[in-house]
């Protein structure tokens, strides 16, 4: 995976300069808050000097004044809240879409090496820190600026040696300040890579809780689990650190500049008024260059998600527009391998240059061992995995040429791990085809046999059915998922054992039904119980991911070689 590291001037092109007109509004909103923020301390001097126990008048109208000032300030920063910050909101459920449609563009290769836990840390949190650098966060990094220099431009107005002694703490809580954002960055992006790993631990743990029970083993993932917690606990230790190392600098910095004020001050014979304002004023210059530090923590801890982010958006997607260039609008359905070989880690290859053809409407059964490559052929025939070397076709045009959007949507997959979403078992079925027609609904669902069973729920197909249809049996579930093929239409089918999960009697109801659904469809089936592929018109037999053997059913037996062994083998069991 590429080190992609997002430097302040791109997030400036990419994030903030497109929001420039909202930004312009919250810089205006920013200068009128700090402004007449500015206003109480100013007046001191005045108020001190004229006013106080003096004029009772001029004490009214600098009250006024006052409180126009704060009305103005609660009201400023009310809106730059509502709207900078909303549209701070609004950004991270763009970036969250932006991350979501860019993850499902990856290769299945990358979710096979990724946990889905950890992809869902990258697609809700490593997004969040945006928000300060479109929200409030960069409006007041720069409105803290402006406020530090105004104040700086008035106190030398009133003591311009004063003012120099109290840039000096200044000064040191500067270079401490970018020390320190220079070395908790790296712990924000380990930070969250951990986080991401933690939690993908524990989606595999909660959707694995049957496992886990079964066997006992809480402790053992509570420790595995706590492991994780606890090097999180000491990443933000040393973030904290670094943290509170800024924090302690600015307030011996605030110590400092209020020791200065009132030695040199008194030094230099500053009157009443004077003084008092001077010191209202320091707080103003002071109390934003703080925020500074502060908002920059939030900027380096969102530069390191967003470091996150664009690792994964700059990654190759599965398929490169400049390639696969050509639409299949319709398919007759020939498949063939030509030579292909496959290797899902370099330099160990699991399938060797194996070649066959698929004719259309034909059913090509996979046997073998575990292990022995059925699975990745039928990959490789989905598209969803793609040869190292040699060609695979459809129809006598090169599959790596076209266009996957348009292949699969003639694909029908029923796979042995039979996944279900949440929700009902009608949204499940319709989920290949939402806008099938009630009789097409209606028909799936009697040639799958899911009738057999819907019928005995009280809502019967609008029965929720829980997280991967966990409130069903494997073989209602199993039944859904052809279901869900059927109401495709599909020209192409790869059925990993579809039958795999069913009781003998379901297993014949639904024999008949699968039979119409591969009438006229090529396809492929990935069989472990020979008893289910009698009528394949060719069957290849997979050992160590070359062709062993082929033929039809009765050939191979009459070959007596690896297939009848097979055949053998499971009729005595």
């Amino acid at each position: 995976m590429s080190k992609s590291k997002i430097t302040f001037g791109k997030a400036f092109k990419t994030i903030i300069w497109p929001r420039k007109k909202l930004l312009i509004v919250g810089l205006f909103l920013i200068i009128i808050s700090r402004a007449s923020g500015l206003v109480t301390p100013i007046i001191m001097k005045p108020f001190v000097n004229n006013a106080l126990g003096k004029d009772m008048n001029l004490t009214f109208q600098i009250v006024g004044i006052v409180i126009f000032s704060v009305f103005i300030n609660s009201l400023t920063s009310y809106l730059l809240t509502r709207f900078i910050g909303v549209e701070a909101q609004y950004l991270i459920a763009e970036l969250r879409t932006k991350v979501q449609k860019k993850i499902l563009t990856l290769p299945i290769n990358y979710f096979d090496n990724n946990k889905s836990g950890a992809l869902v840390s990258r697609v809700m949190t490593d997004v969040e820190g945006v928000r300060n650098l479109v929200g409030t966060g960069f409006v007041q990094l720069i409105g803290g600026v402006l406020a530090s220099i105004a104040a700086f431009a008035y106190l030398i107005t009133i003591s311009f040696k004063l003012t120099i002694f109290v840039l000096l703490p200044m000064a040191l809580f500067a270079v401490i300040a970018m020390k320190a954002f220079g070395y908790i960055r790296p712990i924000f992006r380990e930070r969250g890579k951990k986080s991401a790993e933690v939690s993908g631990r524990l989606t595999e743990s909660l959707n694995g809780i049957r496992v886990i029970k079964g066997f006992g083993a809480e402790e053992q993932e509570l420790t595995i689990f706590s492991s994780g917690v606890n090097e999180i606990f000491q990443l933000v230790k040393k973030s904290m650190t670094a943290q509170a190392l800024m924090a302690s600098a600015g307030v011996l910095m605030i110590g400092l500049a209020s020791a200065g004020v009132m030695g040199i001050g008194s030094y230099l014979g500053l009157d009443n008024g004077e003084f008092i304002s001077y010191t209202a004023m320091i707080a103003f210059m002071v109390a934003p260059i703080i925020q500074i530090g502060n908002i920059g923590s939030q900027f380096t801890e969102a530069f390191a998600g967003l470091d996150r982010t664009e690792e994964i958006m700059s990654m190759n997607p599965e398929e490169d527009e400049d390639v696969r260039t050509i639409k299949l609008d319709a398919i007759k359905g020939d498949i063939s391998f030509n030579n292909v070989s496959f290797s899902y880690d370099e330099g160990n290859e699991v399938i060797h240059n194996i070649t066959f053809q698929a004719k259309k409407g034909s059913m090509t059964a996979l046997v073998g061992t575990s292990g022995s490559g059925k699975s990745t052929i039928a990959g490789m025939a989905a598209s969803f995995l793609n040869p190292q070397s040699g060609k695979i076709t459809i129809d006598g045009i090169d599959l790596s040429k076209v266009k996957l959007s348009s292949f699969r949507k003639k694909l029908g997959v029923v796979l042995q791990d039979d996944f279900l979403f949440e929700g009902t078992i009608k949204q499940n079925i319709l989920f290949s085809n939402p806008e099938a027609t009630k009789e097409e609904l209606m028909e799936a669902i009697k040639s799958a046999n899911v009738h057999e069973f819907t019928d005995r729920f009280d809502d019967g197909i609008e029965t929720l059915i829980g997280e991967r249809g966990v409130k069903l049996s494997g073989g209602q579930r199993q039944r859904i998922t052809i279901a869900r093929a059927i109401i495709a239409n599909p020209r192409i089918l790869i059925l990993d054992e579809a039958t795999s999960n069913l009781d003998n009697e379901s297993e014949s109801l639904i024999q008949e039904s699968l039979k119409k659904l591969m009438s006229g469809r090529t396809t492929f089936v990935i069989a472990h119980r020979l008893s289910t592929i009698r009528q394949a018109d060719q069957i290849l037999v997979i050992e160590d991911g070359n062709i062993a053997e082929e033929g039809t059913h009765d050939n191979l037996l009459a070959k007596k070689g690896r297939y009848y062994k097979l055949h053998k083998y499971q009729a005595r069991i």
